[in-house]
């Protein structure tokens, strides 16, 4: 497995945001959805290599960027829990998502969202969403979350 600079890392991701942020103009409230391939990121295959610590570095990074803005963090896991997502509670419950009893593990749902169910406050997993605005690092397919 190949080590990433994480500095580096979170400066390109930093900037990676503010570019879709710009692009994107989303208001408080909206959704931004991320799939997410931490194995990609530090140079294996989709799915065979998860980094918790990345996964972590991502999270937190995005967190940092959308939470001052009101933009709610959706976290796409894989196909192996259905490519549910990991949202906050009361943004589940204020757009009436379908709340899925889904615990993400590190091959079955990813890095990413098993991090958010971390950091997030109030966390749960929802069959659907319909954000505004997404990143996919990994080419995770979140085409089907986005308007």
């Amino acid at each position: 497995m190949i080590s990433i600079d994480t500095v580096e890392f979170t400066k390109q991701l930093t900037t990676d945001i503010q570019n879709i942020l710009t692009t994107a103009q989303l208001h408080r409230g909206d959704i931004f959805v991320l799939g997410c391939s931490t194995s990609e990121i530090v140079g294996g295959h989709i799915g065979k290599n998860s980094d918790l610590t990345v996964g972590e570095l991502v999270i937190k990074t995005l967190k940092h960027q959308l939470d001052p803005l009101g933009i709610n963090l959706a976290v796409q896991g894989c196909e192996h829990i259905n490519r549910s997502l990991v949202v906050e509670r009361a943004v589940a419950q204020q757009r009436n998502l379908e709340i899925v009893t889904v615990v993400p593990a590190l091959h079955a749902g990813g890095a990413c969202s098993i991090a958010a169910f971390k950091q997030f406050t109030d966390p749960v997993e929802v069959e659907h969403v319909t954000a505004t605005a997404g990143l996919d690092i990994g080419d995770t397919a979140i085409g089907m979350h986005v308007k």
